[in-house]
């Protein structure tokens, strides 16, 4: 049955095997984790509530341990982060040490302790495979947050070419470095993966060798995903660079071709303008006249410009 004491500890037990999961670990856990395995390190043991830790892959006699980074949707910043969880892998046990943010930790926490099925299907073959059915529902569940990546992708893709040039730039600078932070976290676990499919530790059985060899292959798959989206996010703002020069391009057109009809007119009334005898100066129609000239003129360059293309 599950054990269930006290801080922030949660010992969840089936036949021979236990799992141990430690949602932001305190001094007194750390503590007791060690007195319950001596055999810890104190290093790993420092790893586990430093802040921020590389992943990585140690290796003792008697025990694995492992710190491996999962993307965390950060809603303020509208960024990916990594969400550290560290794995302490023995021939019996397993220990989880994170923040409690990471959904499928929970749900598959949650499960074991409210359904007995449930507790057997994860621990009932081995502290091995209950190690890799953990990892395995980690890496899985980045697909569905790529999957939302994909679906901002096509967002942006059909808003590309929208008058909101600015509020377009603003979603594919964000995009952008969202997608760079899921590459870095993805690209991070390959290495301990693979060093996990190749490992040769008494603690690991050799059969785990195609377990941890899928788990890289998603892993793969993912990396290519995140690869892609980053191509596309690069190319769509290459295009909206273009559209932006040439919207840019087509109101200095505009504003050029205003400046230039103004000139001749602006010549005109600045002539009448004068104290000196003009003709038509004296003609009571001299203002219908002259903005006739005026208007002529207008009509002359517009014709002008339309000829040569440039309207």
């Amino acid at each position: 049955m599950a054990k269930i004491p006290p801080m922030t500890t949660r010992i969840i037990s089936h036949e021979a095997t236990t799992w141990i999961d430690i949602v932001h670990p305190s001094a007194e856990d750390v503590a007791a984790l060690h007195a319950r395995y001596p055999a810890f390190h104190p290093l790993n043991l420092e790893d586990i509530v430093s802040p921020i830790e590389r992943p990585k892959l140690d290796q003792d006699d008697r025990y694995l341990f492992l710190v491996m980074h999962f993307p965390l949707w950060d809603s303020r910043d509208e960024l990916s982060r990594p969400s550290e969880v560290d794995f302490f892998l023995g021939r019996d046990y397993v220990v989880t040490v994170h923040n409690g943010a990471l959904k499928p930790l929970v749900q598959a926490r949650e499960r074991c302790q409210a359904d007995e099925n449930a507790r057997a299907e994860l621990l009932g073959q081995g502290a091995n495979r209950a190690f890799h059915a953990l990892i395995d529902q980690l890496v899985d569940y980045i697909f569905p947050i790529l999957n939302k990546v994909d679906q901002r992708v096509h967002a942006i893709e059909d808003a590309l070419f929208a008058s909101n040039a600015k509020r377009v730039i603003q979603e594919l600078a964000l995009l952008r470095r969202d997608i760079i932070s899921l590459r870095r976290i993805i690209r991070g676990q390959i290495p301990i993966v693979l060093q996990l499919e190749t490992c040769d530790h008494p603690i690991l059985h050799e059969r785990m060798e195609e377990y941890f060899g899928d788990v890289a292959d998603h892993l793969f798959k993912l990396r290519d995903i995140a690869d892609e989206n980053f191509e596309i996010i690069n190319s769509f703002a290459d295009t909206a660079d273009t559209l932006a020069s040439y919207r840019i391009s087509e109101v200095m057109r505009i504003l050029t071709v205003i400046s230039v009809i103004m000139l001749p007119l602006t010549l005109v009334s600045s002539i009448y303008g004068m104290n000196i005898v003009l003709p038509f100066a004296d003609d009571p129609h001299a203002f219908i006249i002259t903005a006739g000239i005026m208007i002529g003129i207008v009509i002359l360059m517009l014709a002008f410009f339309r000829k040569r293309h440039w309207l």
